[in-house]
């Protein structure tokens, strides 16, 4: 039989397409930090000189975080990451999560969207080819699916092994005496409360408005904004959806993943893109360009959803792993707790 920590044939493949993936945009970037100009046309702000410094703080921090993938895809699948703390691991690949799933879920929908030319006549994707050549945005966006696709099914088969006991299940086997549960119930409610400001103002810019957007911004729309304006509603709703049904106990029969998994991917979404838009913004040089206070507030309360979301599911994995540790050891749960 397979050991449990065993790095089988399929989790190298996964492995190597993750790595594989990132090197595309890695070397994009260090050719732009080098000084290369390689898709980026005439005529494009990031040639300014003045935008020079902010382009090399962006493009260092870029580099760094896919080059954290490559760290992830090693640690899910060498004995060493056995052995990190759960943290440790969690925290950089739910940042990983939130940062991938909107563009691995938006791109195609954008995609889709200048196929049947649906777009609102404020143009799509194409029309970016004055800030960087078409071509760069398949071999970005295209990488960073693969590596979403890989590193996703790396952590899955990686939390089966080490933490599968605390997700398994329905939500009727849920403990009814949760020591935790009021608070949870009031994280949630919190949570969600906040979590009507950034969708509904995102649901506003989707539909067309220009209220609260900056000048800059609001000329600036195209096929694509409204994409991806309409898929961070999506997220704001499945991670209201994911803490509500686990602080009420919602959906007895409904597997214990799903609510999880929605509140994983949900509040990861809004809090780090969150903090990624009033990031750039905040360094922008260029005053027009700006957020306005709107922006700025919806994508505060963003991240404070998602870090609330987070919070609270660290308390739940905390209680659950507690109430583990104090159960019957059997076979079965020998097999999937790590030594």
């Amino acid at each position: 039989m397979t050991q449990p920590h065993a790095t089988t044939a399929p989790r190298r493949a996964l492995r190597a397409v993750a790595v594989l993936a990132c090197l595309p945009y890695i070397g994009l970037k260090v050719a732009w930090i080098a000084g290369s100009y390689v898709g980026i046309p005439e005529g494009s702000d990031l040639r300014n000189p003045e935008e020079r410094p902010v382009m090399l703080a962006f493009n260092g921090l870029s580099v760094l975080m896919d080059a954290a993938v490559v760290v992830l895809a090693l640690l899910l699948t060498r004995p060493w990451g056995r052995r990190v703390p759960a943290w440790l691991l969690a925290l950089p690949v739910w940042c990983a999560c939130g940062l991938l799933a909107p563009i691995m879920t938006g791109f195609p929908a954008q995609l889709i969207v200048t196929a049947l030319d649906h777009g609102t006549g404020a143009g799509t994707a194409a029309d970016d080819s004055r800030f960087l050549a078409d071509w760069v945005f398949g071999l970005v966006y295209g990488g960073f699916i693969v590596q979403g696709l890989a590193l996703g099914a790396l952590f899955v088969l990686y939390a089966r092994d080490r933490w599968g006991h605390l997700w398994r299940g329905r939500i009727a086997d849920l403990p009814v005496d949760s020591p935790t549960r009021g608070a949870q119930r009031l994280t949630a409610v919190v949570a969600t409360v906040l979590a009507v400001l950034p969708a509904a103002t995102h649901a506003l810019w989707a539909g067309g408005s220009t209220a609260g957007l900056s000048a800059a911004r609001a000329a600036e729309r195209t096929g694509d904004f409204y994409v991806l304006e309409a898929m961070y509603v999506v997220f704001a709703l499945a991670t209201a959806a994911g803490a509500l049904t686990l602080a009420f106990r919602s959906g007895h029969r409904l597997r214990l993943g799903v609510p999880l998994g929605l509140a994983w991917v949900g509040s990861g979404a809004l809090a780090c893109w969150g903090g990624w838009l009033m990031l750039t913004g905040l360094t922008s040089g260029n005053s027009a360009k700006a957020p306005s206070a709107v922006m700025n507030m919806t994508y505060a309360v963003q991240m404070i959803v998602g870090l609330l979301v987070l919070t609270a599911g660290a308390y739940f994995f905390g209680e659950r792993g507690a109430q583990a540790s104090k159960a019957p050891v059997s076979p079965r749960t020998l097999e999937l707790r790590p030594l």
